[in-house]
């Protein structure tokens, strides 16, 4: 692999002891990559990839003890009172195109006791790549989104007229209960493990209905934890052309034999 260009070390052993420091320092308007080696370590903070900040790879050297955590969800509060908005309380938000990590944990330690919305990761950027990479939290960990139109909520089905973004996760490791894999984009997910914590739903995907395809599981594993009683479901339609397919997956453990739920909207 090539030379990073930057290095995250807590320890100060590297040019800057925070993710966040790193991206800050990297180029605007890059069509190349540009990458931030991360140090092994837990790095708890809230890191946002802006748009104007294309082709950052996020490097680490083992998902296992390369950690972004943090512990903030839709109850936390915001900027002087504000109530927080959902992009503000992703653990890494995502919003550049080309963007790739490896090898890194992106986590959310909010307790399923909260019962609340707390992302590890909102991605809406086109072409994202994650490899080899871990999505810890229990409700709403991993949102695949595209962009919203400028503007407006942060949650209304309108994804930018230009198209649905595009992702892949190949031999990630995603958990959680509750929608844990979530929103609008079109992702692919190879050979990954996707892994309930207790009784709820994998997906809930919110696919425009001009996007051909929403989410795409290959050739994955779904597990289930002691936790799942009644058992989990594969999806649940966030929105009415919502759009799941799980092909050559085995589903290990306690999956519901009806597979689907359709969320009250027959």
């Amino acid at each position: 692999a090539a030379a990073p260009d930057a290095t995250v070390a807590a320890d100060g052993s590297g040019t800057h002891t925070t993710v966040q420091a790193a991206v800050d320092a990297a180029p605007a308007g890059r069509s190349a990559p540009w990458v931030i080696a991360l140090k092994p370590g837990r790095y708890k903070e809230h890191v946002t990839v802006p748009a104007t900040k294309p082709f950052l790879t996020f490097r680490g050297e083992d998902a296992a003890t390369t950690v972004i955590t943090n512990d903030t969800n839709f109850n936390s509060p915001g900027i002087n009172g504000a109530k927080i908005t959902t992009p503000e309380s992703a653990t890494a938000l995502i919003q550049a195109t080309d963007f790739t990590a490896e090898n890194i944990t992106f986590e959310n330690t909010t307790t399923r006791e909260q019962k609340i919305q707390a992302l590890a990761l909102y991605m809406t950027g086109d072409r994202g790549v994650f490899r080899r990479c871990r999505f810890l939290g229990w409700q709403d960990t991993l949102r695949a989104d595209s962009p919203r139109r400028p503007g407006g909520s942060t949650e209304p089905d309108v994804p930018r007229p230009e198209g649905n973004a595009r992702q892949y996760f190949v031999e990630c490791y995603i958990e959680g209960h509750v929608d844990f894999i979530y929103a609008a984009s079109t992702a692919v997910f190879d050979r990954c493990h996707i892994h309930c914590l207790a009784d709820g739903y994998i997906t809930a995907a919110s696919t425009p209905e001009a996007a051909p395809f929403g989410y795409v599981f290959l050739d994955c594993r779904v597990t289930t934890g002691p936790l799942v009683q009644k058992g989990a479901f594969l999806g649940r339609p966030w929105r009415k052309f919502s759009a799941t397919a799980f092909i050559r997956t085995e589903l290990a453990g306690n999956v519901r034999p009806e597979g689907w739920d359709n969320w009250r909207n027959p």
